[in-house]
């Protein structure tokens, strides 16, 4: 059996309530640390796991990849895109390798399939652009590469 409390007049038209978070706001407004960061000068600090931009890992200036095809078939938002071809040396390597960052969710799926290791995601999170990134092998390996 529900026994219902009995509500006081202010307490039926809320003015309690909406006293209790006009207290709460105001004193957070005015006593409440500041969390502004004050981007150019002052850094956030993330995890060193965090995953930021791709790169492609190069050993004395050839990439890693392989052209597998392991992590576009992995990768849940289908931004990867490769075109495999051959060495001389009869080795597959990736003709077009392509990452749609627009598309990309930094899953890391990518990352973990690939058996050559040759697909990071580095810790570097400033990427804000003004128009649609579709990133090539070129700037992938020589641009990101490096860090």
């Amino acid at each position: 059996m529900l026994v219902k409390k009995k509500k006081n007049p202010l307490q039926e038209i809320y003015l309690i309530e909406i006293l209790k978070g006009l207290f709460i706001t105001i004193k957070n407004m005015l006593f409440a640390p500041k969390v502004t960061i004050q981007y150019p000068e002052q850094r956030r600090n993330y995890s060193e796991r965090f995953r930021g931009m791709h790169y492609i890992k190069a050993t004395n200036g050839v990439e890693n990849c392989t052209a597998c095809m392991l992590c576009p078939t992995v990768c849940p938002a289908e931004c990867i895109h490769i075109e495999a071809g051959e060495r001389a040396d009869k080795e597959k390597y990736p003709v077009k390798f392509e990452i749609d960052v627009l598309r990309c969710c930094f899953c890391g799926m990518c990352e973990e399939a690939c058996p050559k290791d040759a697909i990071k995601l580095s810790t570097i999170y400033e990427m804000s652009t003004t128009h649609r990134e579709v990133y090539d092998k070129a700037f992938l390996v020589e641009q990101r590469g490096s860090k």
